[in-house]
Formats: structure tokens, sequence, C-alpha cells
């Protein structure tokens, strides 16, 4: 009885430190799955004070699921979308059960510049691979167009303000 029981205290540390090393250091949890359009919101709205900037949000009613960490935003019927600030590549973003996301968009550098487009609507999909959500200027309270040059967009990220710093709004 005593060796099995000595035999079983030493088989225990040896089978944690197994598992120790089986998770090396640093190796990230696999990323939840993709999110469905269903079970996703998604919002727009102009900054009042500062309207070349547009808030968004995405927020998930169902499990915990993941979107790209890059908002899609296009305008109206001009080709391209927003560019990602900072530069960065597509990735999962994870967004918990109830979970909401912001990024802000920048729509154009100077509103009073010649070469800035006017746009009636822009359409924003929390994830390249889901369908969007279209907002009218005046759905935004952009008035009746949004003017458009050069649009860059932040990453998701946890709060409206980070959003905000990450194009440099002062809030």
């Amino acid at each position: 009885m005593r060796i099995r029981t000595a035999v079983a205290l030493s088989a225990a540390p040896a089978a944690v430190a197994a598992l120790l090393l089986a998770a090396s250091p640093g190796q990230a949890a696999p990323a939840p799955a993709a999110c469905t359009a269903s079970q996703l919101t998604v919002r727009a709205r102009a900054v009042p004070a500062e309207p070349s900037v547009v808030r968004l949000q995405v927020t998930n009613r169902g499990r915990v699921c993941a979107v790209d960490r890059i908002p899609t935003v296009t305008f109206g019927d001009l080709d391209g979308a927003a560019t990602p600030v900072p530069p960065g590549e597509s990735g999962p973003y994870r967004l918990a059960a109830g979970g909401t996301a912001y990024a802000a968009v920048r729509t154009v550098a100077d509103p009073a510049d010649p070469e800035a487009r006017r746009v009636p609507a822009l359409t924003v999909a929390a994830d390249p691979a889901l369908p969007g959500r279209t907002f009218t200027a005046s759905e935004l309270g952009a008035g009746d167009s949004v003017r458009v040059w050069e649009p860059v967009t932040t990453w998701w990220q946890a709060s409206a303000a980070a959003a905000d710093r990450a194009i440099r709004l002062s809030r």
C-alpha cells in the first residue's frame, strides 16, 4: 500500500510537468468560430463636432465568436475601402458573448479638399466575409452626403475612446 501511494505521488508531478510542456509559453488559444451575420448588430454614427469622423460599433448577440480585426468600410459606388490605421493585415478579433467592439473612420482629412467626393451612403461590415450594413448620410447624421477622400479606419477596439485615440480624435 505504501509503495502504490509513493508511486502515485511521484507520478503526479510528472503528469503536471507533461501538461505544462505540452502548452508552450506564448502559445495562443485557438480563435473562436467566425461570427455569423445573424448574431451581430452593426451601428454607425457621425461625430457631431467632427463630421468627417464616423464611429462604428459591432455587438455580438450570440456565443463567443470572431470577426476580422479590421472593419470593412466602403463608400457609395466608389472603388476600394478605408485603409486601416495602423497598417496591418487581417486577423481574428474575439467578440465575447454580449460584447461590443468599436472603431472610428475618418472619411476625409480636410472636408474642404476639392478632391473630396460626395457619396450618399457608406457600408460597414464587421468582417469582409459577411454582408455589410448600409447607412445613408442622413442616418449617420452627416447631412445629405458623406465627403470621402483617402479614408482611414481603426482596427476594432475595446472602447470608443480607444478608437478615437487611434485616429487622433480628441474626446
